[in-house]
């Protein structure tokens, strides 16, 4: 059955309202994005709603873009950039193309299985959060393949995050968000940061401007491949922590494109 209906999702176009958008920003992504792209298309065709997939390239140099235009799904969108713009970029440019009423923000390299979708979409459904981010910091969540090196950055961003911006959330990196329309069109037509550490930003705006945000442990898998130099990243994370404030502090968030 599965099967059957991803070929309907893949073949006929869903017009009208959409329950669900999936963004994935790409960049160079040629040797994983057909299998998450299938990943992903298999388990959401099977759930019954109608809904599109979003690749929002960002500026590949690679085979990335063909690879996706060969797939021929009539659901999904390609977004493509003249140059690269960082990750931010392109996951902003996808949520505000975005036509569903939940928009899901999911790295291309399926860290996160999406069969944790189910979860997140049950916070906003049926509990009435406005932002649902998926955790590998809460209890229930599970992590596979992590090597000391990132484990040990990333507890030491994690504790910095916490004491400079207080946001309430203990894993602000992973690449798996659930938002409302209406939350993802707002907070990301404020958001001023494109690389790495643009989730900070998003979810220090939900936090000012009273969204209800959940955080919902999930599955993770250290994927092989990634393109993220830690510790480079590393100071891009605590340069933009301090932007954030600066922005704060300047009022530039209180007058921003968006704000409730």
């Amino acid at each position: 059955m599965a099967y059957e209906d991803f070929l309907r999702w893949k073949d006929t176009p869903q017009n009208g309202e959409l329950e669900l958008s999936v963004v994935i920003p790409a960049y160079n992504e040629a040797e994983r994005i057909v299998p998450t792209i299938g990943a992903i298309a298999s388990h959401v065709s099977a759930l019954g709603f109608p809904w599109e997939l979003i690749v929002a390239d960002d500026g590949s140099t690679d085979d990335t873009v063909a690879l996706v235009r060969q797939l021929g799904l009539v659901n999904l969108r390609l977004l493509e950039a003249e140059r690269n713009g960082g990750k931010g970029s392109a996951v902003r440019r996808g949520m505000l193309a975005a036509r569903g009423r939940y928009c899901l923000f999911d790295d291309a390299d399926n860290s996160t299985p999406i069969e944790e979708l189910d979860r997140l979409l049950a916070k906003l459904r049926e509990e009435g959060y406005d932002v649902a981010v998926g955790s590998r910091a809460v209890a229930g969540a599970e992590e596979a393949h992590k090597g000391l090196l990132r484990h040990l950055l990333s507890g030491g961003l994690r504790l910095i995050v916490k004491l400079a911006l207080d946001l309430g959330i203990r894993d602000t990196q992973c690449g798996f968000k659930l938002f409302t329309r209406e939350a993802a069109r707002r907070l990301y037509g404020a958001q001023t940061i494109d690389g790495f550490s643009f989730d900070l930003e998003i979810l220090f705006l939900a936090k000012r401007w009273g969204y209800r945000v959940a955080e919902v442990p999930v599955a993770w898998v250290d994927a092989p491949g990634s393109k993220v130099d830690g510790l480079r990243e590393a100071r891009r994370f605590l340069r933009d922590i301090a932007h954030i404030r600066i922005q704060a502090w300047r009022g530039r968030y209180d007058t921003a494109q968006g704000r409730p």
